[in-house]
């Protein structure tokens, strides 16, 4: 399923002219050696260009469509018309002396084979070179001295006359297509991808640009152990994939990979998204919506209504392109594994489908928020963040836990249970509920209900709000109220106290009520005697508070709170939190 959609986008893209044709693709090159007619060096050209890379301008080299190279392995193979001096040059920094002359042979021997026939002046410059060119003796060339090092160090290299580029020449383009198109004497199969019989490909191409990849790029498709080979099978024609889908598929997966703006990080997962139309659009809307990336020149209430109209099955205009609700949309998830991908994810819906289900996600995690928070949705990397501790030298989230919210996200599924336990985690060491983690809590026991077809008995429908709810009677709910009103309490009758009874009791009073709050209730008693000769007016409201709150529990605290119970705690905490900050309670009474 995933190189058939990647296929079909690449043909999307052939037909768009947005991406080169079959047997080319981008490479990047860093020098061009500049040859006469009888196959002299006469200079080598400097290709790199300033490119931006991050805040700063740095040499890079260029990236030009040439025929495409081989994948190579340990063996020596030699590319067409661009390649390191291993095999242009028959020098390099490498130490062996012996397979570097293998590889400028095999690299004459193919651009021999290649060109024998061609009549073109461009052609015969190249083979004259590779002729007449003696390994022995380049490193004193003085065409080279200039950039000799350069050169040396691995970069690409192309040839040039003073017709221009070599690979630009018609002649010699349409001499690569015809090798490159040609059946050849490998074996013959029915494509898995497409279904067509024709030649098998034993090595597909690499894919570049995911994090924490080989620079010199990746595997999808990998059969490297006889453990995942079947009937005698080697490598790639265990899973038959026909020449052109395999260089279809890899063309656009690096298509998208190189598109910066459009590729986001997940974890440890580098996420690509694109539509069955090839339209940049979806993937910039999409990438606004679901995962917080900036969208120039459009506001918040621009993007709003957008997916309001898509979610009612209503096309919009963004970006100049029309976007249509029931247009495919992937979303592709890779991690990096030694010199293979591994799939974290692919998922296939209708553009609106998946903008339903993050509007599920966003209403479910919808809850009343402080008013110096300013944002009215939480993003993805918010809700991450909230499982790690910010105090770290690290704060990147558990690998796994990014790719599954996303899934869940995506596919409107349960959230995963590890993305409960973080949060109960750090609201116990750190003893804070934060809107991000009550937010969580609340999308995580509602969509828990939703899966079962069933109300949760300890917290239920009347504990999951988006503000407080101050007509429950929810015991763990009401307590976390109660404690809320307590530490209140504290800080109005000792203001600027440094360690509040939520540093010391907050996570003992979740767990074991029946032992802490009579302590707490004890405190409280002479915080208020103390605060009845400050502010009277403030200290009977208080009173008046504790005592209706108090009479929802009865005479006996729970002895024991499991972990939803200890969710409705927390809510009911954050919620009564919230209210007092909100409505300013406090003040109405001094």
């Amino acid at each position: 399923m995933i190189l058939q959609a990647l296929t079909e986008y690449y043909q999307a893209l052939e037909r768009e002219r947005k991406i080169d044709a079959p047997g080319w693709t981008k490479v990047k090159v860093s020098y061009a050696l500049c040859l006469a007619v009888d196959g002299t060096l006469e200079r080598v050209d400097f290709m790199q260009t300033e490119q931006p890379r991050g805040k700063k301008m740095v040499l890079a080299p260029r990236s030009i469509s040439l025929p495409a190279p081989v994948k190579r392995t340990v063996g020596v193979a030699a590319n067409f018309l661009c390649d390191n001096s291993s095999y242009f040059l028959g020098i390099d920094n490498k130490g062996k002396p012996q397979r570097t002359q293998e590889c400028f042979a095999a690299c004459k021997a193919h651009h021999e084979s290649l060109l024998k026939d061609v009549d073109s002046p461009a052609a015969q410059a190249v083979l004259a070179f590779f002729r007449t060119w003696d390994p022995q003796k380049a490193r004193e060339n003085p065409a080279l001295q200039e950039h000799l090092d350069g050169i040396l160090a691995g970069g690409n290299l192309i040839f040039c006359t003073a017709e221009g580029f070599v690979h630009n020449d018609p002649a010699i383009q349409q001499a690569w297509e015809n090798d490159y198109n040609a059946a050849g004497d490998g074996p013959q199969g029915i494509c898995l991808v497409t279904g067509a019989m024709g030649p098998i490909e034993n090595i597909h191409p690499s894919i570049k640009n995911v994090a924490g990849a080989q620079s010199s790029g990746a595997a999808l498709v990998s059969f490297n152990a006889p453990a995942f080979c079947s009937y005698g099978k080697e490598q790639n024609l265990n899973a038959p994939t026909g020449k052109y889908a395999s260089f279809a598929y890899t063309s656009a997966l690096n298509h998208l990979l190189a598109d910066r703006d459009h590729v986001f990080r997940i974890g440890d997962a580098t996420v690509v998204c694109w539509s069955r139309n090839a339209k940049p659009a979806y993937a910039a809307l999409f990438g606004g919506v679901a995962l917080g990336s900036a969208v120039p020149s459009y506001t918040e209430n621009d993007l709003r209504g957008m997916v309001k109209s898509l979610c009612a099955g209503q096309s919009v205009i963004y970006q100049e392109d029309r976007l249509d609700p029931d247009m495919d949309f992937y979303v592709l998830g890779l991690s990096p594994n030694a010199a293979r991908l591994s799939v974290r994810f692919f998922l296939h819906n209708t553009f609106k489908g998946f903008l339903d289900n993050i509007q599920a996600h966003y209403r479910r995690l919808e809850i009343v928020r402080p008013a110096y928070d300013k944002f009215e949705t939480l993003s993805l990397w918010r809700l991450l963040s909230e499982t790690v501790n910010q105090n770290s030298r690290d704060k990147s989230p558990a690998p796994d836990l990014a790719g599954e919210v996303l899934r869940a996200v995506l596919m409107n599924t349960r959230y995963p249970t590890t993305l409960l336990n973080g949060v109960t985690l750090r609201i116990r060491a750190e003893r804070e509920v934060t809107r991000g983690r009550a937010a969580i809590l609340k999308a995580y026991y509602i969509k828990l209900s939703e899966a079962a077809n069933r109300e949760n008995p300890d917290i239920p429908k009347e504990v999951l709000q988006v503000s407080l709810n101050s007509d429950t009677n929810n015991i763990p709910y009401t307590m976390g109220r109660i404690f809320s009103v307590l530490e209140a309490i504290q800080e109005s009758a000792n203001p600027g106290i440094n360690s509040t009874i939520k540093d010391k009791y907050f996570n003992s009073a979740a767990a074991t009520p029946a032992v802490i709050f009579p302590i707490l209730i004890n405190l409280a008693q002479k915080h208020l005697k103390k605060l009845r000769g400050s502010n009277t007016g403030l200290c009977i409201f208080y009173e008046k508070q504790l005592t209706d709150l108090c009479s929802r529990i009865g005479d006996t605290y729970p002895a024991r709170m499991n972990l939803p119970q200890q969710g409705s705690f927390q809510l009911g905490y954050y919620c009564q939190t919230q209210a007092r900050y909100q409505k300013k309670e406090e003040k109405e009474y001094v």
